[in-house]
């Protein structure tokens, strides 16, 4: 698909209807351009009979003519609508789909629970970085749960089971008692129609797990909210969450830090099934990601593999988006890996060989913006972008070699002492110097080498004389070394 295509994404789920829209970047990556979502709580118009209430398919097709006003002029290639739980159950689905079709201007297509589950996968696997460990994904949506198993981008086992926020907190909190009793039978009834996940997503069968969408994020928002680490979530953290929703008493009443307005008549049904799903299939920790059904949405409209090497991709995009100079970036990043391996500890972690390798292909990506402190606004590029997946100690990493790797060392300050960020850090800028000129350094017979903290660089006869502005550089960075716990020793003939 051509670059600066829009492609957009409507969900219609049973709490929220949500509209994304991404723009097609370099190298077929997909960047936020708009999001949208109105809480119009469908599910909850549902009637012993599955019929849909007027009044809620009203809510739904206010919202449709909204978005359907966003998405003027764009191509029916380009857009896909997809319902899920609450129509697949409704009996007069067909009157709702139809009109709300001409009001968005697009078909809606009321997707099978599986389809469902494999675009969530699809979603979350965007958002994550290379790996082959296998990933559970949870996703507790208004009226359905999702679980599924995949590697890669690709599913393995997937399954959608009839139970959700909306539904559970309508069928066992319709009165808005936060009480033990309700608590019990909402995770006892969660438990029986999760039954078959617990034989079918045993604990051998996965590596790690995720949590996604609604009620996994309004669970992580709260955690945090209170000083907690809500980027993971446990059976006791989501206990400490029921705690103290039973303490409050009522819905009415519930005002937890972090949660927001619109999730706190459904978060006691989707803290118990949660809290079913966990205890059952006995997880440890679940992880909370960022992708969801709509990305996986967008990623289907790209109708674009992702690449064998997801990490190579988004550094040959960010470089391609900052004008980075390739060559130079990939000369720079084999010195600096050759010298890594000259001074590395005999154990050291690989994320250190992982972050050098990217930040010195990233390293001059600040240039774009100015060439004066161009390390500074590179590090803030590659703290903050969020086209690339790094997990949050592999981005830290790279952004401080980006931000070292120039200029003096002390704006590191405690971190300089550390041997994983001192020594590749150390490679990095003296393959930088060495690679002044733009051109191949001859490093042939030029030996590096350390005992503990000193660094010992030593050169052949006559190589000072050969190249006596690269002389003065590494002088100047056995100066900066100086200044620090660790030191540069050069023997320069």
């Amino acid at each position: 698909m051509a670059p600066e295509s829009l492609l957009a994404a409507v969900d219609l789920g049973s709490n929220s209807f949500r509209l994304e829209i991404g723009r097609v970047g370099s190298h077929q990556r997909i960047e936020r351009v708009e999001y949208l979502k109105e809480t119009v709580r469908q599910g909850n118009g549902l009637n012993h009979r599955h019929e849909l209430s007027l009044e809620a398919m009203q809510r739904g097709w206010e919202c449709l003519a909204r978005f359907g006003e966003r998405l003027t002029g764009f191509a029916p290639a380009h857009v896909r609508a997809v319902a899920t739980q609450t129509l697949r159950e409704a009996c007069n689905a067909d009157e709702f789909v139809r009109r709300g079709s001409e009001l968005l201007g697009f078909p809606i297509e009321v997707i099978a629970g599986e389809e469902e589950a494999r675009l969530i996968y699809r979603g979350v696997s965007s958002s994550l970085p290379p790996s082959q460990q296998r990933r559970l994904v949870i996703d507790i949506g208004g009226r359905s749960t999702e679980i599924i198993i995949g590697q890669q981008s690709h599913t393995q086992q997937l399954a959608s089971f009839a139970l959700g926020s909306v539904s559970w907190s309508s069928q066992f909190f319709a009165d808005g008692a936060l009480s033990k009793s309700n608590f019990a039978q909402a995770i006892a009834a969660a438990k029986q129609a999760l039954a078959q996940a617990q034989f079918a997503y045993p604990g051998t069968a996965w590596d790690c797990a995720y949590a996604s969408s609604g009620t996994a994020n309004a669970v992580g928002d709260a955690l945090s909210a209170q000083g907690m680490d809500g980027k993971v979530i446990t059976l006791a953290k989501l206990r400490h969450l029921q705690a103290q929703l039973l303490e409050i008493g009522h819905v009415d009443k519930l005002r937890i830090p972090g949660l927001k307005e619109d999730r706190r008549p459904v978060v006691a049904g989707g803290i118990s099934v949660m809290l079913a799903v966990v205890e059952l299939l006995g997880i440890n920790e679940l992880e909370v990601a960022q992708g969801a059904l709509r990305q996986g949405v967008l990623h289907d409209l790209l109708d674009h593999e992702p690449p064998a090497d997801k990490e190579l991709a988004e550094i040959e995009a960010l470089q391609q988006d900052f004008g980075v100079d390739t060559s130079h970036a990939l000369r720079v990043s084999r010195i600096a890996s050759e010298l890594w391996q000259r001074i590395r500890p005999d154990i050291a972690p690989e994320s250190c060989s992982q972050s050098l390798n990217i930040a010195a292909q990233l390293h001059e990506i600040g240039m774009r913006v100015a060439l004066s402190n161009y390390h500074r606004h590179g590090a803030y590029i590659t703290e903050h972008c969020g086209m690339a997946t790094w997990d949050p100690a592999l981005r830290q990493r790279i952004t401080q070699l980006v931000l070292g790797h120039q200029g003096k060392l002390r704006k590191l300050e405690d971190a300089i002492e550390e041997p994983d960020l001192a020594l590749p850090l150390m490679a990095l800028r003296i393959a930088v110097q060495l690679c002044h000129t733009r051109r191949e350094p001859d490093v042939a017979d030029l030996q590096l080498k350390r005992a503990g903290m000193e660094c010992k660089l030593s050169t052949p006869q006559g190589w000072m004389q050969n190249y006596p502005q690269s002389a003065r550089l590494l002088e100047e960075e056995a100066l900066a070394w100086s200044k620090t716990p660790w030191s540069l020793k050069l023997q320069l003939r």
